[in-house]
């Protein structure tokens, strides 16, 4: 079994996390993503802005102390939401399980949000293990998909 653990993002992940970002499965589940993708400027700034915000928490997953992807809180309208991407190698591996459950013992704040594309099931499954559960449905565009598309929005109370 790999061994999770969260750590702060590092600048020698970030190349790896611009590939992990641009991967076209990977885009295409998460729909809800930067306009374009192989934007390397836009990713730079996105990410200066989320690792130099005091509002925000952003840490590297890790598998083994491999780098694996990322895991956040933001706010939208004062609901604090959570966000992660998981390298697609490791999907269905536990791995996405088990840094939010980390996660989620870091981050004290509740109720605490999601979203996922409504068909992204993966993803899903993953946030009604860690006790969300769903509030919701709204349709929003998703630039991944080039158009609109079912989002799940879920809620953790405890």
């Amino acid at each position: 079994m790999v061994e999770v653990a969260l750590r702060s993002v590092e600048d020698r992940d970030l190349d790896t996390l611009y590939e992990l970002m641009r991967d076209p499965e990977s885009v295409r589940m998460a729909a809800f993503v930067a306009r374009d993708p192989d934007d390397r400027e836009a990713f730079d700034r996105h990410m200066a802005k989320l690792r130099n915000s005091p509002d925000l928490i952003v840490r590297a997953v890790t598998g083994d102390g491999r780098f694996l992807g990322t895991i956040g809180r933001f706010f939208v309208e004062g609901d604090a939401e959570i966000t992660y991407w998981i390298d697609r190698a490791v999907w269905g591996q536990g791995i996405a399980s088990r840094a939010l459950a980390l996660f989620l013992e870091m981050v004290e704040v509740r109720p605490l949000h999601a979203r996922a594309a409504s068909d992204n099931l993966g993803s899903l499954r993953v946030l009604e293990k860690a006790g969300f559960s769903v509030i919701g449905t709204e349709v929003a565009y998703a630039a991944a998909r080039g158009g609109e598309i079912e989002e799940t929005v879920l809620r953790l109370d405890l």
